[in-house]
């Protein structure tokens, strides 16, 4: 008999994204013998045979968008019904964690948490619309309240964010320090010298992470200085939009496009600046890994302050003043020195290994509460 708790964790698909990276990270770093993650997800995801091979389990059904709103809460209750034992069920789908949680509710699951891993909304104004609609169904609920951070717990829970629990987006901070070997591996891989200045960026190819901007920033850059390359990790739906800008800005020589990868931490190494022009975000975990690298970043100012470690790594400009990314970045110096800052992402709560003994903790402090107020709620009523 299998003694372990199991959560269950609702995400679209387990690829290579923020929120989905930090449950991996949270998954190889929790005792397993104690905790099991298990996902519900509508499509297929490249860690699905990991987590499989780790003990847990995976199951689809089919999203929203392909069978519609009635169908789609008839197979969530179906499923929850068919899969009674679970007890806690930890949705990542900011606003359209609503539905989840409303049928998990339904369904009797005791411990219903909703996870905010943004702070807006992708979509048309159709889209956005049911979002907000599903998204009132998470106060009434959710039993737990978790952000990435304040400015998430804001965004999606808005006057409830006083009840909400941070969890830090950690990484395995040994794993981003940095290494000139990795270094000289990726840049031979894109066939730069120690003398070419790397400017790079991680994210999907989505509207929200702003490539368009990045490409023409670049370009004038570029223009100035020809021993510039940009590389991009990431795959998406705006992905032949960016690769026809590529083309029309005459930067196919000078871009590097490497589609999803599993060596972040490496490749990395390889980078002189990590340039994020996002229009919104949570707190992207791929801002702490380029800190925790050393990397300096130049990141949009509508991003969080509470990304910034204050290692002096990070500096924040508008996006409406196109001109001080340019001169910010033509001074980039990449025979600079890298920093260590493996400590200070430790000091202050970013090593996944904590973040990984925090929830835990969380889940079996929570089943035990939940044992003990039906315990009570038994003798009550004898």
């Amino acid at each position: 008999m299998d003694c372990k708790l199991r959560v269950l964790h609702v995400v679209v698909n387990m690829n290579r994204g923020g929120a989905e990276t930090l449950l991996m990270n949270l998954y190889r770093n929790i005792d397993r013998s104690k905790v099991q993650f298990d996902f519900l997800t509508c499509k297929e995801g490249v860690f699905d045979s990991e987590i499989k091979e780790l003990g847990g389990k995976v199951y689809r059904i089919p999203y929203v968008t392909e069978v519609g709103h009635r169908l789609y809460l008839k197979q969530l209750y179906l499923f929850f019904q068919q899969h009674h034992t679970y007890q806690i069920v930890h949705a990542h789908l900011d606003k359209m964690s609503g539905f989840v949680l409303q049928t998990a509710k339904k369904a009797k699951i005791p411990i219903r948490i909703a996870h905010s891993h943004n702070t807006r909304s992708e979509g048309g104004l159709v889209a956005r619309t049911y979002k907000w609609y599903a998204g009132t169904r998470i106060v009434p609920s959710a039993t737990h309240l978790y952000a990435c951070s304040k400015a998430a717990a804001s965004w999606l829970f808005q006057k409830h964010d006083r009840k909400v629990i941070l969890l830090n987006n950690g990484v395995d901070v040994d794993r981003f320090r940095y290494c000139q070997q990795a270094r000289q591996k990726a840049r031979a891989e894109w066939g730069v010298n120690e003398r070419t200045l790397v400017w790079g960026h991680v994210g999907r190819f989505n509207h929200q992470k702003n490539h368009r901007f990045l490409l023409e920033l670049f370009h004038k850059v570029h223009q100035k200085n020809q021993n510039t390359v940009l590389v991009l990790v990431g795959e998406g739906v705006l992905k032949s939009e960016i690769e026809k800008q590529i083309k029309e800005l005459e930067l196919a020589q000078s871009v590097r496009l490497l589609g999803v990868r599993s060596d972040v931490h490496e490749i990395l190494q390889g980078f002189d600046c990590f340039v994020f022009p996002s229009v919104h975000e949570g707190l992207p975990l791929t801002l702490i890994e380029a800190q925790a690298c050393g990397l300096p970043c130049i990141i949009s100012d509508d991003i969080s302050e509470e990304v910034d470690m204050e290692c002096g790594l990070i500096q924040r400009l508008s996006l409406d003043k196109a001109k001080e990314w340019e001169r910010v970045l033509s001074f980039i110096d990449p025979s600079l020195p890298r920093k260590e800052v493996a400590y200070l992402l430790d000091r202050k709560g970013y090593n996944i290994k904590h973040q990984a003994e925090k929830i835990e903790q969380f889940y079996r402090v929570c089943m035990k509460e939940d044992h003990d107020e039906n315990h009570n709620h038994f003798y009550a009523n004898i």
